[in-house]
């Protein structure tokens, strides 16, 4: 398996990640989410000509459904994975040995999200900064992110992409 394909499998799946706590409420996370920042200390989960821009989640019940819009070659491409709660509120199980819990989010401006990846024997793990807008990086939750990876050494800030953009027209009529 390629580098991309890790990638791309660690774009999909990075949805919500750890100790938000019991009081999480789970139906105000749905909507829109453009990423802005990834962390990691594994170089290999940076690099990838996939690049995930950003997500619109939906909930029914206890399942989680996940459109991912990524840039790839210049072109835009989505996807869609749904995952299946955890007796934990907030962590969610996808296909593929992924797990996804909620750090920390205000709801209305940005979330901070951890996944969990066993591949070939190695745990892979991967912190994402999201807001809602598609132009604003709402800098407390952006600080909030910082302060939280301070030991870690790999970052990358997201480009404004045309391909989150196009998520957001198409996905929001969908959901009223």
């Amino acid at each position: 398996m390629e580098a991309g394909l890790l990638s791309a499998i660690l774009g999909v799946a990075m949805v919500w990640a750890e100790t938000a706590g019991p009081d999480l409420e789970l139906q105000k996370i749905v909507g829109f989410w453009r990423e802005v920042g990834v962390a990691s200390n594994q170089s290999l989960a940076l690099m990838t000509p996939k690049r995930l821009e950003a997500l619109f989640l939906t909930l029914s019940g206890h399942e989680l459904t996940v459109k991912a819009a990524y840039s790839s070659s210049g072109s835009c491409e989505t996807e869609n994975i749904v995952g299946s709660e955890m007796n934990v509120s907030g962590k969610f199980v996808f296909p593929g040995h992924r797990e996804i819990h909620v750090i920390d989010t205000d709801y209305e401006r940005y979330s901070i999200l951890r996944l969990s990846l066993h591949w070939q024997g190695k745990d892979f793990h991967v912190l994402k900064y999201f807001t809602r807008s598609l132009e604003d990086e709402y800098g407390p939750g952006f600080w909030r992110f910082r302060e939280l990876t301070a030991d870690t050494g790999l970052y990358l800030v997201a480009r404004h992409g045309r391909c989150a953009k196009l998520l957001k027209e198409v996905s929001l009529p969908l959901s009223c």
